[in-house]
């Protein structure tokens, strides 16, 4: 348990030092956090729904902030350059996301076009089924997505890493509610750019 909480902790930290300096990314983590946690209400009452709220409005405020925020240039505080960065990040990187976010485009368009799946599913009646299918497409989406890359850092590296990425990623809305609430006020003093003083404090230490 001690090297799960470990790893753990290893993972978050680097996940925020190295990819989390933009106050408009940290603060559309903070509304992407929210709604995920009210996305996790949502699926003990409708999975489809709740899955359309994490995709819709979660996932794409969580990566807007990465793609269209987040510093890609040398990064001094960590003295690493973005390539090295991208090729060590314990989840998602830039390329993995971008296959993750086409996918998910292209799901609702393979529903409009083959409605049963091939046959795999009931086809949908009404508008209002299509959306619940693609919801449901959606979440089953989610499931695979974090299952396989577990058991890809299971493969490339060990199981703890997986387990920990795998509870980390679960977990991140918590996480993330507690880490970047103060995000938005330092954005409003006109402070784009966390300093990371904490961060070479550790790195010091």
């Amino acid at each position: 348990m001690n090297e799960f909480l470990q790893t753990l902790k290893t993972q978050r930290w680097d996940d925020h030092r190295y990819y989390h300096h933009s106050r408009i990314n940290q603060s559309l983590h903070l509304v992407s956090a929210l709604s995920f946690l009210v996305s996790y209400a949502l699926l003990f009452v409708n999975p489809a729904w709740s899955a359309l709220l994490a995709w819709c409005v979660s996932m794409t405020t969580r990566q807007a902030g990465h793609f269209f925020f987040e510093p890609r240039g040398y990064d001094h505080v960590n003295q690493a350059t973005d390539a090295y960065k991208e090729e060590i990040k314990i989840g998602y990187n830039i390329r993995r996301k971008i296959v993750l976010m086409s996918v998910w485009v292209a799901l609702p368009a393979v529903l409009w076009l083959t409605p049963s799946l091939g046959g795999l599913i009931e086809p949908a009646v009404g508008f209002n089924g299509f959306i619940e299918d693609v919801g449901m497409a959606w979440f089953c989406l989610g499931v695979t997505g974090l299952v396989f890359r577990v058991v890809q850092l299971w493969v490339t590296q060990n199981l703890m890493q997986g387990l920990a990425w795998g509870f980390k990623i679960v977990t991140d809305p918590f996480h993330d509610v507690l880490l970047y609430w103060k995000s938005p006020f330092f954005l409003l003093r006109g402070q784009l750019i966390d300093p990371m003083e904490h961060v070479g404090h550790q790195q010091a230490h």
